[in-house]
């Protein structure tokens, strides 16, 4: 069984709750993905995405170098443990249409699942495969 562990990134760049929403999105540019955890300390307490910026500060007219991404984050975030199955990981992403889990460990984050993670498990193309599929097709309907 593969596990979460065996195919997350442990090197985890994340963001503080008071942190710009310009300093998020720097950092997204930086590892080139569209989402990053808000932690305070270790403690996730919410993500930011891409689309988190432009719906909650660009659009708005907000100020993103004085905006703060505790005001555009996530808050309700799914994550799963480091001995989550891969299969089971790939489902959830499918099921919460996410492309990146921060993997929880003692209420501390300890890396990050994405996507491109599991398709480097030969086994797990066909799951993440059709979890990019349900990501891909709720994209397109909110157009």
């Amino acid at each position: 069984m593969t596990t979460v562990r065996d195919i997350m990134t442990k090197d985890v760049k994340v963001c503080a709750p008071h942190d710009s929403v310009t300093a998020a999105a720097r950092i997204m540019r930086d590892i080139n993905c569209g989402s990053v955890p808000v932690c305070e300390g270790k403690k996730v307490i919410g993500m930011i995405t891409d689309r988190d910026i432009i719906l909650n500060c660009v659009a708005d007219g907000k100020d993103c170098n004085t905006s703060h991404c505790h005001d555009s984050m996530t808050s309700n975030v799914i994550s799963c443990d480091p001995d989550t199955d891969a299969h089971e990981c790939a489902r959830m992403m499918a099921d919460h249409q996410i492309r990146r889990i921060p993997i929880v460990e003692n209420d501390e984050i300890v890396g990050i699942c994405a996507i491109g993670d599991l398709v480097t498990v030969d086994i797990h193309v066909n799951e993440a495969g059709e979890a990019l599929s349900h990501i891909s097709e709720s994209t397109h309907l909110e157009h």
